[in-house]
């Protein structure tokens, strides 16, 4: 496993995504799925996965209780622990106020059962809050000892610009969406984060599993596919389109020579920027966090990047 320091915190190439964990498709409250939670989590830290992303919006909180019983045995320094905050919760909460920040936080600490979080993300930037007042909270909550690092998720170049020319603690990461088939953060967000230090933890790097070559043109989406889940698909049906899934089976050939998976040839064509940190991908058996594992260590060369590219063409999300 390769690691990369972001601003003072060591994270593994490859991270786990829990957005699935506590969701009622996964099982919520059932023991197989807390016993198979048990075995991601495990194999992955085996792996050499330090990096374990949650958010307090995840299946209504369910996702971070879940994730905290999973590593309440788990030795506090043997991974990364990351959650987010901003979108509405259950009972109407929502946005960056302090009072917000101050009342989300304690409140995933709870659920995850821990004292602190190493990375405390921004899910979004908050146009109903006053920059100023969100940076002020987040500082005092890193001063508390609550938290060690701080992230924002889908922010603009402007927008980073803004909080670094506030007082107080720095952003050291950013989750952008990125992929194969989604480079929008190429244009201004990588240049803007590289010149100020800061790191990228991309989310989707296999395009909700577009890339992994699970969904053909012309064909029902696989049985237990997240396609076909009610709440997990909200991004996903949009975009299957047979354009696009056609144009993602001409990398199937160029997998098969380089001897890798579709997962992994897309996870190491991400890996490649040196902007990126960490990948952060989801699995629902251990087997796929092993599969996504070997990507950290795919080198890809110019050759094989420019094939990839071509097999695409101008194949888009966005």
């Amino acid at each position: 496993m390769r690691y990369v320091d972001v601003g003072g915190v060591r994270l593994s190439a490859i991270g786990l995504g829990t957005w699935q964990f506590g969701s009622r498709e996964w099982g919520y409250g059932k023991q197989y799925a807390e016993d198979e939670s048990r075995h991601i989590v495990g194999r992955a830290l085996d792996l050499g996965i330090n990096l374990i992303d949650t958010a307090n919006v995840y299946a209504g909180g369910r996702a971070e209780v879940f994730l905290g019983e999973v590593l309440r045995d788990v030795p506090r320094d043997r991974y990364v622990l990351a959650t987010k905050l901003y979108f509405p919760m259950p009972d109407g909460d929502r946005g960056l106020s302090a009072a917000q920040i101050r009342k989300q936080l304690d409140a995933s600490l709870a659920r995850l059962g821990v004292d602190h979080v190493d990375l405390y993300q921004c899910h979004r930037y908050d146009e109903a809050t006053p920059l100023e007042e969100t940076m002020a909270a987040l500082t005092e909550a890193v001063r508390a000892g609550k938290v060690r690092y701080l992230g924002f998720s889908e922010w603009s170049a402007a927008q980073i610009e803004a909080a670094f020319a506030l007082p107080g603690e720095r952003f050291v990461s950013s989750q952008p969406q990125y992929s194969l088939l989604w480079r929008v953060p190429e244009a201004e967000v990588f240049p803007t984060c590289q010149a100020r230090g800061i790191g990228q933890i991309v989310w989707s790097p296999l395009a909700q599993g577009i890339l992994t070559g699970k969904y053909e043109p012309g064909r029902t989406p696989p049985a237990g596919s997240r396609a076909t889940s009610e709440s997990m698909s909200v991004f996903l049906t949009k975009r299957l389109d047979d354009r696009t899934l056609e144009r993602v089976r001409g990398l199937v050939p160029i997998a098969r020579d380089l001897g890798l998976t579709m997962s992994q040839l897309a996870l190491a064509w991400v890996l490649r920027r040196p902007e990126v940190a960490s990948a952060i991908v989801g699995a629902s058996r251990p087997e796929q966090v092993a599969e996504n594992a070997r990507a950290s260590g795919v080198s890809l060369d110019a050759e094989a990047v420019a094939r990839i590219e071509a097999a695409l063409g101008d194949a888009r999300l966005g």
